[in-house]
């Protein structure tokens, strides 16, 4: 799984530039993500995913019943900063670094794939535990 993610990063990342709107964008789509999950606001974080992530959580409760047991320092945190962003082929990759609750760094890719609409929805968001913490 590691190496599938070390590629999918490296292909993203070593891609060419896009447009600075659609990182713009791409932010604000996973800040107000972020921002809902703060509130405990299911059905704004859930509007913010792809259809794909839909299929697998059919049901806005569930999906952020999802998030609070697999991605916890993306549900709750001390620190969320926006890093390196890259795209290829209607896909952004923005990388997040996160503090958190208990001061334990991570690191976040988040994907977004262009849909048929011509906006942006969160496709995945994959975690890396970077250290221990304070």
């Amino acid at each position: 799984m590691r190496v599938l993610a070390f590629l999918l990063v490296f292909v993203i990342v070593n891609s060419p530039a896009f447009s600075a709107d659609d990182v713009a964008t791409a932010r604000s789509i996973i800040r107000s993500q972020e921002q809902a999950f703060g509130r405990d606001d299911a059905a704004a974080a859930y509007a913010y995913a792809a259809p794909e992530i839909r299929e697998r959580f059919p049901q806005a409760e569930i999906f952020l019943g999802m998030v609070r047991d697999r991605y916890a320092p993306v549900y709750r945190h001390k620190s969320f900063e926006f890093g390196e962003a890259r795209a290829a082929d209607g896909r952004i990759a923005q990388q997040v670094h996160i503090v958190d609750q208990d001061g334990v760094p991570w690191e976040a890719l988040y994907t977004l794939e262009r849909q048929d609409d011509g906006g942006f929805r969160i496709v995945g968001c994959m975690l890396i535990k970077l250290g221990d913490g304070v």
